[in-house]
């Protein structure tokens, strides 16, 4: 362990390019502010370590993209022995400063804060980590992991007992082949919106949706009853889980098995003939589109829809007097995809023992995640504050998520969505015999990943 005496103080502005996201698919990132670096400063000594890190590999990656990318306009800030580097994404920089000035004031060290695109934040540390320009601590999505960890950028984190404080499906969400790489703060699942003046009561089982769906179609009341839009795989993976079925298995520790695909099981195939029908009877249609979806509900021309938490803001300025309730109950439990945001620690930075102590000391906190809620509000992986959390909307999306399946994060998910969701188009459009269809898309899948 080295002891350093420091002395700094920096303070710097820097504007980066931003993407911003599309309706239609669920993300992960907050929108983002101005760009910036603050640095704490301390005039006396704290522990460092140096890190040992991994070599990367050359083995290609394919994670599937949560959020846009975008090309920043400066360098990232690097890593340096003595001064713990924090890549954050907008909403939470000011906040991470803060804990940031504690942690200088109990150990004398500098903390630096960059402000980066979301999206920046991980493809910049996979050109800047291995040259040594990376940061210490990453903010970013668990379904990060499979590119990251295979690349061989991130380093294993051990919360202690602060694990149990953190929403096991977070903690399995930032698990990856045996290992914990991040230190979750919040969850992002699926849920259902309802128009509590058109369906007073949300349905508790899906026969019951289907069958209010109809009444109120036939009734002449809406366009539709319940809207789904067409081609979308993770909108459809609840239905998928429902009738049994599942994309990837998983092996005796608990990770997915990229060999054992369920797309084409009993269960996927059943989910292919629900589908089908939800067609046939007309309480699905073809060539419906997210936008469409938000605009028939808004609207009050359709009474219920499946989406995330990211669709609230469009909803509440709408004026509908709506109401969201976890996805009904199918032949099983439901479990739509969950996605979670944490900490993660890079494998080539300078500071590993500070990193993992201000993680574990001053982030895995009741006050610290308070604080994250409040910068960004979203549902909460941290468990004591899960259960102080007012707002009733983020309550029933945790309670979705708490049923979910983490995105998978290994490489070979990024061969499931085209093919999968070619397959749901056929099926809405009536093109394909839905088993076949499915049968069809599954095969294409084994192909791409080489089985």
């Amino acid at each position: 362990m080295k002891k350093m005496l420091l002395s700094l103080s920096i303070v710097a502005t820097i504007v980066t390019a931003c993407g911003g996201t599309g309706g239609a698919a669920p993300t992960t990132a907050p929108p983002t502010q101005a760009p910036a670096i603050a640095t704490t400063a301390a005039p006396t000594a704290a522990p460092t370590q140096a890190a040992t890190a991994p070599a990367p590999t050359t083995e290609p990656t394919s994670a599937p993209e949560a959020t846009p990318q975008a090309t920043p306009t400066v360098k990232p800030l690097a890593s340096k022995e003595g001064t713990l580097t924090i890549w954050v994404d907008g909403g939470r920089v000011k906040m991470i400063e803060n804990l940031g000035k504690k942690f200088t004031e109990k150990y004398n060290v500098p903390v630096a804060v960059q402000e980066l695109g979301f999206g920046d934040i991980r493809d910049q540390l996979k050109i800047a980590g291995p040259a040594g320009e990376g940061p210490d601590i990453i903010i970013g999505a668990h379904d990060w992991l499979g590119e990251l960890v295979t690349n061989g950028l991130l380093t294993p984190l051990d919360l202690g007992d602060k694990a149990k404080n953190i929403d096991p499906v977070a903690i399995k969400a930032f698990t990856y082949e045996g290992k914990l790489y991040g230190l979750p703060y919040n969850t992002e699942a699926i849920a259902l919106y309802y128009n509590k003046d058109l369906v007073p009561e949300p349905p508790k089982t899906w026969d019951e949706l289907k069958a209010i769906a109809k009444k109120l179609q036939d009734e002449k009341r809406v366009e539709q009853g319940y809207v789904m839009q067409q081609g979308d795989p993770y909108h459809t993976y609840p239905l998928l889980t429902g009738f049994g079925g599942y994309i990837f298995g998983r092996d005796a520790q608990g990770n997915y098995n990229p060999k054992d695909l369920g797309l084409d099981s009993p269960g996927g195939l059943a989910y292919a003939r629900e589908l089908d029908s939800l067609i046939k009877n007309g309480i699905l249609r073809k060539d419906v589109n997210y936008e469409l979806m938000m605009n028939l509900f808004k609207q009050g021309k359709s009474a219920m829809f499946i989406t995330g938490p990211w669709a609230l803001g469009d909803v509440r300025a709408s004026k509908v007097n709506y109401g969201i309730a976890k996805i009904p109950m199918m032949k099983q439990t439901p479990r739509p995809f969950v996605g979670v945001q944490g900490f993660m620690v890079s494998a080539f930075g300078k500071n590993q023992l500070l990193a993992q102590t201000f993680l574990t000391e001053f982030v895995a906190t009741d006050e610290a995640m308070q604080a994250l809620y409040e910068a960004v509000p979203a549902a909460p992986a941290w468990l004591p504050l899960r259960e102080k959390v007012m707002d009733p909307d983020l309550t029933m999306f945790a309670q979705s998520a708490a049923d979910g399946d983490p995105m998978p994060a290994i490489p070979q998910m990024s061969a499931v969505w085209e093919a999968w969701g070619k397959a749901i188009t056929l099926i809405f459009q009536q093109q394909q015999d839905p088993e076949q269809a499915i049968k069809d898309a599954a095969a294409a899948i084994r192909q791409k990943i080489g089985q």
